[in-house]
Order: C-alpha cells, then structure tokens, then sequence
C-alpha cells in the first residue's frame, strides 16, 4: 500500500482546469514540506510546486501564475490547482515529501492536456 495517494487527474483541454489531490492515508505528513512533482515521457522527474507545514510555497518558474498549492493539515491532504492548463503540462503528477525522507513513488495521478 503507497503511503500518498494521488487522485484528480484526468483529461482536459488546453487553458481548463483540474485540481489534484495527495492524501497521506497513514497520516504521517508530519512537519516537513510536502510537494508535488511531474514526469512526462522521457523526461526527468521535477518538483512544480511545494508547501510546508505553515503554509509557506514556491514553484517551478514554468508553472508559476497557473498552479496553486494549499494544504490542509487536518485532513492530512495537499491540493494542487492547476489553471490555463498547456499541452506541456502532460505528465504523470506524484507528491511526496519535498525536504525528505522520500517515500515510496506512488501510482500518480495522469494529467493530459489537449490542444
């Protein structure tokens, strides 16, 4: 059993929206910053966007403007808005913890943009 689990992705047109989820379902985010990361075929994976435990978040520069990240302690759940979605925001999209120890790589969360 993965300890993140991903969920919202799905198919969308260019410049719509989608909103992922990553819950820890044994509740053990903890304080450290919690991030989401993406892999698109063949390509390295990258960190977008992170959020710590206060609320405190930066991203990649070539989702900033479009994707928000929140976090929500209580439900041991981070969201991540994507906006003004673009073809090149296709990838497989993961969380995971973004200052370590890293967890186990859970299935993700498959994000397509269409043009």
């Amino acid at each position: 059993q993965v300890q993140f689990v991903e969920s919202g992705g799905g198919l969308v047109q260019a410049g719509g929206s989608l909103r992922l989820s990553c819950t820890d379902s044994g509740r053990g985010f903890g304080s450290g910053a919690i991030g989401w990361y993406r892999q698109a075929p063949g390509e390295q994976r990258e960190l977008v966007a992170w959020v710590n435990r206060v609320g405190i978040k930066d991203y990649a520069d070539s989702v900033k403007g479009r994707f928000t990240i929140t976090r929500d302690n209580a439900k041991n759940t981070v969201y991540l808005q994507m906006n003004s979605l673009k073809p090149e925001d296709t990838a497989i999209y993961y969380c995971n913890s973004a200052s370590g120890p890293y967890r186990s790589w859970g299935q993700g969360a498959p994000v397509t943009v269409s043009s």
